[in-house]
């Protein structure tokens, strides 16, 4: 069976790098998004992502972003992959992957039967699927909520392309995850923090100690 690839989001220092690096881990995300507690400047994940060792892609995580931003981080920030995490048409997703050459990973939000067909029209146009959980009414924050979906609602699911399980994932419960799901790709934010926002180092590497075990 495949090692099942960890993507630890929402870096922030030095010390995250480090942590991620020496965990294994195959993603790297940086948040540009100022309402959440994770966002980083374009200077600061510039920093960042030329700390990153090679081999850890490095993935910016944007929410309904304008081309002016993304023309920004693209142009100051080396960066592997690009992860939509708004409202973004399939339309818009095409765009912008013939914008930036970049690879493209959409979220898409779950949190019954009815979000599941939009899975289907994400893969047609996406490079890889973010399966998260779908955000309550009314949240500031489209993931990194440390929230969990039903999982069943997937289980056994194939898309066209490659797809990573999110939402309130934890060294505790991520191997359960993969085992209900089938995921060969998980996200980790929140579910590896001390308090929002702040990295624990102990709990990424406990997090990937649990997927190495599965």
């Amino acid at each position: 069976m495949p090692d099942i690839r960890v993507k630890i989001c929402g870096l922030g220092t030095e010390a995250d790098i480090k942590a991620v690096s020496d965990a294994g881990a195959a993603y790297a995300g940086f948040v540009f998004f100022p309402k959440s507690p994770r966002n980083v400047t374009v200077t600061q994940a510039r920093a960042l992502a030329l700390l990153t060792p090679p081999g850890l892609a490095k993935v910016a995580l944007v929410v309904n972003a304008e081309d002016a931003l993304l023309d920004e981080i693209t142009d100051q920030v080396p960066l592997d992959m690009l992860q939509l995490h708004g409202r973004e048409t399939p339309e818009r997703v095409q765009e912008i992957r013939a914008r930036y050459g970049l690879p493209v990973m959409k979220a898409v939000g779950v949190a019954s039967e009815e979000d599941l067909p939009a899975l289907d029209s994400y893969g047609r146009v996406a490079d890889q699927l973010l399966v998260d959980a779908k955000p309550p009414k009314g949240a500031d924050l489209p993931g990194g909520n440390g929230l969990a979906f039903d999982w069943r609602l997937i289980a056994g699911r194939r898309w066209p392309v490659p797809w990573m399980l999110a939402g309130g994932l934890t060294p505790a419960n991520v191997a359960l995850a993969v085992q209900m799901t089938g995921a060969r790709q998980v996200d980790v934010s929140s579910g590896v923090e001390s308090a929002p926002g702040v990295k624990d180092a102990a709990k990424i590497a406990a997090f990937a100690k649990a997927v190495r075990g599965i």
